[in-house]
């Protein structure tokens, strides 16, 4: 069997990924680990295993953890581990510095397990040792004169036990004297020795990002790759600003991954400044240890809003130079009293309407928030997270009217004025909206997560309820679930009165971004696209909405796809963790997409063998932007001069949607000096670009 180190492989890469990376390949000269266990699960007798490793010469030790597979519950403990030196003395390990610690969940700790509780296998506390979660990698320096290293290595009790029965914890222990490269199963070797069959690959041999040539999408389309690590990381929202920048949000520090970048999470700005068609240039707008995986960000003229929970965050920029600067440049905190900070339940993007309105939403962790007039918003919720309820616990607000007299409940979107006054909302009752898009007609689009298999891309009614939990907040959907009712129907209470249609329910995955394209370089036909990322299945879906009765009927396609055929890895619908097979097909994670104003599509990739809240596995924190345009696009950012009325229109004709916002907001203080020109765009033969006008 071969030992899963950092990544658990179960079937190769396919052809087209060794073609496109030349970095795979298969090494004569792998280093032998200095002592290896057998697959460990949480049935192995016995529980406590003992190490001793040879370590003569040896300038380095590599103390590894393999997932073989479950990943979910891969608690290790290396228990008393000691050095035996030259001389007979022996040598606490953990009275040495690591250099450098890895672990597939969590982090490693001295003297503590994953979680950082004590150390405890069969219901006895270690004092001395080191807990961490596999795939795991933690490496020292070593002193001189170390002749072997003993340890005893088990699955932490924290590990062994899920939903009353045995978890599916699975690894093995190994301990190095050089970082490894490649490991093959045991007696499998080729002609010349090198090893026969299946590999395991250190990070830094593995790629980085999906080649274009390996997504399907409409005829007449090309994929290509915009922006790619190091330029970015992790990716969790992005929006163009008017100059053809893009801002992009990161989230290295992502849940179990907090603190992985020291110096806080960033929101990085991203340019194509050689007009080359991909970005070359990338600068940090701002980093703040604050920031810890903001899920949303918006560039609304020289404003930036970021989403990072308790706060809505609004940075201006004075000077424009694209670099936030507490010398020159402003820092509110427009809105607070939002959970879910470290929770992707939480609150997401902001989007400008065509009413000139700010939109916003938020999962379903709850919240408890003032806005700029007064008024308090309760926004109760049965779920309960122990990083959403930081503001207030929402179950005990459920039921509780809100200021403006009706009871809210879970998650939901919101309309305000700019400066923070006038909150209305406009929706509520999702599990998990990542994102809204408003069209120029004024509808509302968004996609919602599932418990069990129901995602959903769906309209939104005003004030409509998605009926995911009790009308009082106070029960989840399954509660009410009644005798012969499918999971879809139960969820969204879709036989209940009071709810609104569901839209297209899906089943399983992990629904992320979206946008609607109204103008742009794709032609005519694909106006009125509504695009929804959806990275449990590594796909953006396609609609055309129809209005039909109080809904649209929503017809889906893969409108970009890195896995035609649906062979889906990784994914919290499939099991999570143990379900990953390291395809590259099924790396491509998309996070958000937009549309540019060159009138291109863009998406984002967090690139990772898996998805969900819990399980980030790429500890690269790599991520790639990439461009859907026709085949021979030559990608020209409109030049617009908002002091003109001129310019005001070009950018209200804007294929970006927050880029038509500061025309918008311009024409509206010329009052009637812009109206002959705000009234020729009604005979505009583009529906959308008409509805502006109003």
């Amino acid at each position: 069997m071969i030992a899963r180190l950092l990544f658990p492989f179960r079937r190769a890469f396919p052809l087209v990924a060794f073609v496109a990376w030349t970095a795979v390949a298969f090494a004569a000269d792998v280093p032998k680990p200095a002592f290896e266990t057998a697959v460990m699960t949480s049935k192995t007798k016995p529980r406590i295993l003992d190490v001793d490793a040879p370590l003569k010469g040896a300038k380095e030790l590599f103390l590894m953890v393999s997932d073989e597979g479950s990943k979910s519950c891969d608690w290790a403990d290396w228990l008393e581990p000691k050095l035996i030196m030259a001389d007979g003395t022996v040598k606490d390990l953990t009275s040495l510095k690591w250099k450098s610690a890895t672990a597939g969940s969590g982090k490693a700790y001295v003297g503590k397990n994953v979680m950082g509780g004590p150390l405890l296998v069969d219901r006895k506390t270690f004092a001395n040792g080191i807990g961490t979660h596999g795939p795991s990698v933690i490496a020292f320096d070593l002193p001189a004169g170390v002749e072997r290293f003993t340890a005893k290595v088990a699955i932490d009790d924290g590990g062994m036990i899920r939903k009353n029965a045995a978890s599916d914890a699975k690894l093995r222990f190994f301990v190095f004297t050089q970082m490894p490269g490649h490991i093959a199963a045991k007696g499998e070797t080729a002609k010349g020795g090198k090893p026969k069959g299946k590999v395991i690959e250190t990070e830094s041999a593995l790629p980085t990002f999906v080649p274009p040539q390996m997504f399907t999408v409409p005829e007449g389309f090309e994929v290509t790759l915009w922006a790619t690590s190091p330029l970015l990381h992790n990716p969790t929202n992005m929006d163009f600003d008017a100059q053809g920048r893009l801002y992009v949000a990161e989230g290295v520090n992502y849940r179990g991954k907090k603190g992985r970048r020291k110096e806080g999470d960033r929101i990085v700005v991203l340019e194509d400044s050689t007009g080359s068609g991909k970005a070359d240039k990338a600068t940090v707008f701002v980093q703040d240890t604050n920031l810890e995986a903001p899920l949303g960000v918006a560039v609304l003229d020289n404003k930036v809003i970021v989403s990072q929970p308790p706060d809505l965050i609004v940075y201006t920029d004075v000077n424009r130079d694209g670099k936030f600067d507490p010398k020159v440049d402003k820092r509110e905190v427009l809105l607070t009293g939002f959970n879910g900070r470290q929770h992707d339940h939480s609150l997401h993007s902001l989007t400008a309407g065509p009413d000139g309105l700010w939109y916003f939403n938020h999962g379903n962790t709850g919240a408890q928030f003032t806005d700029k007039s007064g008024k308090t918003f309760r926004m109760g919720s049965p779920y309960v997270h122990q990083n959403g309820k930081q503001v207030v616990d929402p179950s005990t607000i459920a039921g509780m009217k809100s200021d403006d007299g009706n009871v809210w409940i879970g998650g939901f979107t919101a309309r305000m004025n700019p400066d923070g006054t006038g909150v209305k909302i406009m929706g509520h009752n999702y599990r998990n909206s990542f994102e809204q898009t408003v069209t120029s007609l004024g509808d509302i689009f968004q996609s919602d997560n599932d418990d069990p298999p129901a995602c959903r891309v769906t309209p939104l009614i005003e004030g409509g309820n998605a009926g995911f939990a009790s009308a009082d907040g106070k029960r989840a959907w399954k509660a009410d679930m009644r005798p012969g009712q499918t999971t879809p129907v139960a969820e969204w209470r879709q036989e209940d009165p009071g709810t609104m249609p569901a839209g297209d329910v899906y089943g399983g995955g992990s629904p992320t971004g979206v946008a609607f394209y109204e103008n742009g370089a794709l032609g005519e036909k694909w106006n009125g696209l509504l695009l929804a990322c959806e990275a449990g299945k590594n796909v953006v879906f396609g609609y055309f909405p129809k209005p039909d009765g109080a809904g649209f009927k929503m017809e889906r396609f893969d409108f970009m796809t890195s896995n035609k055929e649906k062979e889906f890895a990784g994914s919290d619908f499939l099991g999570g963790g143990g379900s990953i097979t390291n395809e590259l097909k099924t790396l491509f994670r998309p996070s958000d997409v937009c549309i540019g104003p060159d009138g291109a599509i863009y998406v984002a990739d967090w690139f990772d063998p898996g998805v969900g809240g819990h399980g980030t596995r790429d500890d690269r924190f790599t991520g790639s932007i990439y461009r859907i345009a026709p085949k021979g696009f030559r990608s020209v950012v409109p030049k617009i001069d908002l002091t003109t009325i001129e310019g005001q229109i070009a950018a209200l004709k804007s294929p970006a949607v927050n880029v038509r916002n500061s025309g918008f907001t311009r024409l509206k203080a010329q009052g009637a000096k812009a109206v002959p020109a705000v009234a020729a765009l009604l005979e505009d033969r583009n529906p959308y670009i008409a509805a502006r006008a109003g």
